[in-house]
């Protein structure tokens, strides 16, 4: 097992040599990842991997996990995204696609309460027994398809999309409060944006997309035809 100062180590390069550098500049999100253990939210076959610039498989092979959205994001990704889609502490989350629960659990400390839905049966226990193992209260996981599901919660301060989506469905959108932000990656490889979209009015909405990244798909949403005619 690494040693306790060789992990803080790995930690503090992890948020300044990948984190900071992405322009993600917030000393309270900055403070938040180094205290937020993200090698706890990391299968123990990948531990190795828990602060390397990659996504990291969740389940069965690297290759399985890439192609089926069975991963964690990078970690400047996730710091990112965070940072971008400014949390208030009286906010109402959803979160769509829970994997091994460290995104909510980052979230979790910056609002009040997270849903995070998961397709995943297998993820979404793995996700629960982290968040229970963390001290983690304000975070309910719910096996659902959030493609397509309506959490009766809503709607929602934020809504958060763990994963890239070809562009965002209307029916999340629904579940958005006026006033409320949408983060997502959309788009196809190789490159995707990350998109940000605010709630202005009834059926008004204002889009952003301030950085370019990629990340691997989230089950089940619809993916554009590619005939042209």
């Amino acid at each position: 097992m690494t040693a306790p100062a060789n992990l803080e180590h790995a930690r503090f390069n992890m948020i300044e040599q990948q984190i900071r550098p992405w322009d993600v500049l917030d000393l309270d999100i900055l403070a938040l990842l180094s205290l937020m253990k993200r090698e706890e939210f990391v299968p123990l076959a990948h531990k190795a991997l828990a602060f390397v610039d990659m996504e990291i498989p969740l389940l069965g092979s690297e290759e399985e996990a890439m192609t089926q959205g069975h991963c964690m994001l990078a970690p400047k990704v996730e710091g990112r995204l965070l940072q971008d889609l400014k949390l208030k502490a009286s906010d109402k989350v959803l979160e769509i696609g829970a994997g091994s629960g460290y995104m909510a659990a980052l979230m979790s400390r910056r609002c009040a309460r997270v849903i995070s839905l998961e397709i995943e049966p297998r993820l979404a226990q793995m996700a629960r027994a982290n968040l229970q193992k963390a001290g983690i209260t304000n975070v309910e996981v719910r096996e659902a398809d959030g493609s397509s599901a309506v959490a009766p919660e809503g709607p929602f301060d934020a809504i958060l999309l763990s994963g890239s989506v070809a562009e965002v469905p209307q029916g999340l959108l629904a579940q958005l409060k006026v006033g409320g932000r949408l983060a997502a990656i959309t788009g196809g490889e190789p490159v995707m944006r990350a998109t940000f979209i605010t709630r202005t009015g009834e059926a008004s909405f204002t889009t952003a997309q301030p950085w370019d990244t990629s990340a691997p798909r989230l089950a089940n949403f619809a993916e554009p035809s590619r005939f042209h005619f």
